[in-house]
């Protein structure tokens, strides 16, 4: 660690210099470290220097030496992409294989056996893959949007590779930056739920205009258990709005398109819980502040009363949205407990962010389905 003995951004330094006793400026590599001992709390440090560091080019962080000397660390800010992000690709490449695969085989009911003599018959079921994947990445997209007009530092969004019932567990975005305050916060956490269900509008649309879609006759007498994914209010009242049915009788069935408005529908009810550093959790720490923990330690609670409601009173097995209540709840708890994310600037967001927030929660309400999935 090199000795700096003229601080780069002299603006910064007396901007530190007001709140902090400097006492030494060392250097590793492009970190840039001030020792010495913080004449006030550690958040109305950050709070103070945060501004000028952040217009000099810097993250700031606090930390402590094990001779429990002050550190202010400064990292230099990460605004581009920074190369050409493998991951995300091989990701993304990955799981529209997979979606490929989950669509062909399960809502196109193309056999196995076909697709293995000739892979490409997967292809036929490239609408359900940019359904399903165009929702999920529209939504990160917003995240991802507001965060870059925010200045917060944030990852391209990275898409999941699974199996049934999807061919994807979803898509997430790793925020690498501080959030500098409250209005920040808020946007970034909004911008995905609304973009994301824009998007799940137009699919829902699209896929109810495309009609029926026919079942194999051999699907049908195979009989058995199937799972059937209930609608949410959301998707009634566009099929209403345009006239369409949801519903068609044998040997037809809505168009798998529609799953990707489905799948839209419910990950925004999930994205909207307000624990942690959920879509909700973001946007209800920036409406109410440091009370949206109270708020969090009660989603738990709240998901395990469905699931014990389903299953005792309601009489459904465990693989009829019981345990996936049961799972959130678990899932919950878990988030919760690391918390929200925390701005540097704790001044209000205003009535008219308020009024979006209730709004999207108002929309995300519409999503919510008791019962999402069954047996028959």
């Amino acid at each position: 660690m090199d000795r700096v003995d003229r601080p780069s951004d002299r603006r910064a330094v007396d901007a530190l210099r007001s709140v902090f006793h400097l006492r030494d400026v060392r250097r590793d590599g492009e970190r840039v470290f001030y020792y010495g001992e913080s004449l006030v709390p550690e958040r109305m440090l950050l709070r103070e220097v945060w501004p000028a560091f952040r217009r000099a080019g810097y993250e700031v962080q606090v930390a402590r030496t094990r001779d429990s000397q002050d550190v202010l660390v400064a990292t230099p800010v990460d605004t581009g992409i920074g190369g050409v992000p493998w991951m995300n690709l091989l990701l993304l490449v990955a799981t529209v294989c997979s979606t490929l695969f989950v669509g062909a085989t399960a809502w196109y009911y193309i056999p196995v056996s076909t697709i293995a003599d000739d892979p490409l018959a997967a292809l036929a079921a490239w609408p359900f893959t940019a359904a399903v994947l165009g929702v999920l990445l529209i939504h990160e997209l917003g995240h991802y949007a507001l965060a870059r007009y925010h200045g917060v530092d944030v990852s391209l969004p990275y898409v999941i590779p699974f199996i049934l019932p999807f061919g994807t567990m979803g898509a997430i975005i790793r925020m690498r930056g501080q959030m500098p305050d409250r209005k920040a916060l808020f946007d970034i956490g909004v911008a995905g739920p609304l973009a994301g269900l824009a998007a799940t509008i137009v699919v829902t649309v699209v896929g109810l205009s495309l009609g029926p879609f026919e079942v194999p006759r051999q699907v049908l007498r195979s009989g058995g258990e199937v799972i059937y994914f209930n609608n949410p209010p959301l998707l009634e009242l566009i099929a209403a709005a345009i006239g369409q049915p949801t519903d068609y009788p044998p040997p037809n069935t809505v168009h798998p398109v529609i799953i990707g408005g489905w799948v839209g529908m419910f990950f925004t009810v999930l994205n909207l819980l307000p624990v942690g550093q959920l879509d909700g959790g973001h946007m209800v720490r920036a409406m109410i502040g440091d009370r949206q923990e109270t708020v969090a330690a009660l989603v738990p609670l709240a998901l395990f009363g469905l699931s014990g409601y389903l299953y005792y009173v309601r009489g459904f097995g465990i693989n009829e949205s019981v345990g996936l209540w049961a799972f959130w709840g678990l899932f919950s708890t878990f988030i919760a407990f690391n918390g929200p994310a925390d701005p540097i600037d704790e001044t209000g967001i205003g009535w008219k962010r308020q009024l979006v927030g209730l709004f999207t929660f108002g929309l995300g309400l519409l999503c919510f389905m008791l019962v999402p999935i069954q047996l028959q």
